[in-house]
């Protein structure tokens, strides 16, 4: 019988990825299935494990959903609340006048930003399906969004002055963009909570949830269980990103709610089971329905199309609107970190996938080897 070592194992050893860990559960009450294969380095000297540490990147997005979520459900704000308040660096923004014109073509925003923007990435800022629009190079370089390289942004006051000088692609509400929503949401907890990220999401979800391996950093003492990070070389290897002693070594000063965490695949399954237990010990049911609805339009779905193949968005992750694949079933929601992890939940059978590499991916389209291991969870 084919087992989930099998399913992976052909990509260890074309050389399209060092190693991986996946985990599936299909919500029958058995335990999971866990497969790891392959190295957590390239020269295969350090074997992967179940407990292999990696950088999340985009799955941090649901976390920091769920994070702004108890905030809402302790009274400290609502979701039609303007984030000025906590926030006053966005609280008098400029639109570029079209998509297209130059950062000095600009008029005022129509109305302030609320935390429903920000939660449904519709707030006017982050990745277009075209990046070469001149709105958009600000972000790469003044906040250095795109591949997460967390020692090299500055702290959260820095960051959110220079979001401040730079124009949104669209109105509030308009349009959907990816990414810079979540950075933003991060700083917005830590103000309210009057605390750090870090520490916020420590007491609040993962000490509760029993997530030891979830952080900014890697675990002091923990190293020896952390991934390289590889892209694809010019000469069809593996290049070399990051290694356990690098961006991710120390807590950063900017912790980057939108891909600044490194994770497990046992930590993140039960992040996964609390949402679909219906946010028990850490949500309320309808806070959970809140994030897992699709809010977009259909304009907007087609206009992120990019991004989103067959999929909506909820508060943080993607929900699936349409059937592609025998695992993307409506109401299906999850996320794909540009690390090469990803996860999935589909409502309907209680199942959940993690999938988690370390080789980025070359675009937001999962990879092939995830599309093996989600297509081995739906098979009868």
């Amino acid at each position: 019988m084919t087992g989930l070592s099998d399913i992976l194992r052909p990509y260890v050893d074309d050389g399209t990825l060092p190693g991986a860990v996946a985990l599936v559960d299909r919500g029958d009450g058995k335990e999971p299935e866990v497969a790891a294969v392959g190295g957590a380095d390239a020269g295969g000297e350090a074997p992967m494990v179940r407990d292999s540490i990696f950088r999340i990147a985009s799955l941090t997005k649901p976390v920091t959903a769920a994070a702004v979520m108890m905030l809402v459900e302790d009274g400290r704000f609502a979701l039609t609340d303007a984030v000025a308040p906590w926030l006053p660096e966005i609280a008098g923004p400029v639109v570029v006048r079209t998509p297209g014109s130059p950062v000095d073509e600009v008029v005022p925003a129509k109305r302030p930003v609320t935390v429903a923007d920000l939660m449904t990435f519709r707030a006017g800022w982050g990745f277009p399906s075209d990046f070469s629009l001149p709105a958009v190079a600000p972000l790469f370089g003044e906040l250095c969004q795109g591949p997460p390289r967390p020692q090299e942004v500055v702290g959260p006051d820095a960051w959110m002055a220079a979001l401040g000088r730079i124009p949104m692609l669209y109105q509030p509400g308009e349009a959907w963009l990816y990414n810079t929503c979540s950075d933003v949401l991060g700083v917005l907890i830590a103000r309210v909570a009057g605390c750090s990220l870090p520490e916020f999401l420590a007491e609040r979800i993962f000490e509760p949830l029993d997530m030891p391996d979830t952080g900014f950093a890697v675990p002091a003492g923990q190293s020896g269980r952390f991934t390289h990070l590889y892209r694809a070389g010019a000469d069809g290897g593996l290049d070399l990103v990051d290694a356990p002693d690098g961006q991710w070594s120390s807590v950063p000063a900017f912790p980057s709610g939108a891909g600044g965490l490194v994770s497990t695949a046992d930590d993140y399954h039960r992040f996964a089971r609390m949402l679909l237990d219906e946010g028990g010990p850490l949500l309320s049911p309808d806070a959970v329905r809140r994030m897992t609805t699709d809010w977009l339009t259909p304009a907007q779905r087609a206009g992120a199309a990019l991004f989103l193949e067959g999929q909506g968005w909820g508060f943080g992750g993607s929900v699936d609107v349409t059937q592609a694949d025998p695992w993307n079933v409506p109401g299906r929601y999850g996320w794909i970190g540009g690390t090469g992890t990803a996860a999935h939940i589909v409502p309907s059978t209680g199942a959940v996938t993690v999938v988690l590499t370390p080789r980025e991916l070359t675009g937001p389209s999962p990879s092939p080897a995830m599309r093996a291991v989600w297509a081995y969870a739906a098979a009868p």
